[in-house]
């Protein structure tokens, strides 16, 4: 039976890949499906964008336009509450509180949260992969995980995006991101990929800086290489449910990329 494991490394610019020169990008580029030029949604704000990814329609469509959730006047179902009621385990391991809201109370089959602005969000990374690990170890895995790893979109805020502490962070942050990788079942999907990039020591804008994500799909039947044509975040949620067999929310904008 199919898995999917979703790995967002929040903030993490396409041009940071090959900047910080980590194995597992090098790696990531024969072995998967990718494309470096994905993009996201205005406004490119964290929550929102994770709204959108979640929800697959675009900000004005699920009204959180801030980092400020804002209950949906038109409800849509969020990917976990679509998996939960096809009788699917949802995972959450996350280290920023405001992501709580991307899913409704009762679709989680485990939640993990380490508050990165009180630990750090390093440690809080680290910590977290660690918990990811004896998860995967003990053979217990849901059927989707979700993986957030912040320290790249702290790194960026505080000393500028593309700065040397912002490639550093992109490198430790895949090491996490590795870690976990190595460990999944090859029958595991593995999805990899940005809310937002960021210049300066901002993001929200609608330059290409901040528009545009990596996205990166590997599984055991893949053929690697460019995903063609264009791709947006609205389409990982569809992509997730195809993987796993279920049918998609009617109300859902994006389109499965493991159709094309």
């Amino acid at each position: 039976m199919s898995k999917v494991f979703l790995i967002l490394i929040d903030g993490m610019r396409p041009d940071s890949l090959a900047a910080c020169a980590h194995p597992f990008y090098k790696e990531l580029l024969t072995t998967s499906r990718y494309s470096l030029r994905t993009r996201t949604v205005m406004p490119s704000v964290t929550l929102p964008c994770h709204m959108s990814l979640f929800h697959s329609v675009a900000p004005e469509r699920h009204g959180t336009v801030t980092n400020t959730y804002v209950p949906q006047v038109r409800p849509i179902k969020g990917l976990c509450e679509v998996l939960d009621g096809a009788g699917k385990m949802c995972a959450f391991f996350y280290d920023w509180e405001p992501l709580r809201d991307l899913t409704r109370p009762g679709s989680l089959a485990r939640a993990d949260f380490i508050s990165g602005r009180k630990a750090g969000y390093p440690e809080a990374d680290k910590t977290l992969t660690k918990r990811i690990e004896a998860m995967l170890k003990s053979g217990d895995t849901p059927d989707f995980t979700f993986f957030y790893i912040c320290w790249v979109d702290e790194a960026g805020h505080k000393y500028g995006w593309m700065s040397p502490e912002y490639i550093e962070s992109v490198k430790r942050s895949l090491d996490c991101a590795a870690r976990v990788a190595s460990l999944l079942d090859p029958e595991v999907k593995l999805i990899l990929t940005a809310d937002h990039g960021g210049h300066d020591r901002c993001h929200g804008t609608e330059i290409p800086e901040d528009m545009t994500i990596p996205l990166f799909i590997r599984y055991k039947e893949i053929t690697p290489g460019e995903i063609p044509g264009e791709s947006s975040i609205l389409d990982i949620a569809p992509t997730v449910t195809a993987f796993l067999g279920v049918p998609p929310d009617r109300d859902w904008e994006g389109r499965s990329l493991e159709l094309r």
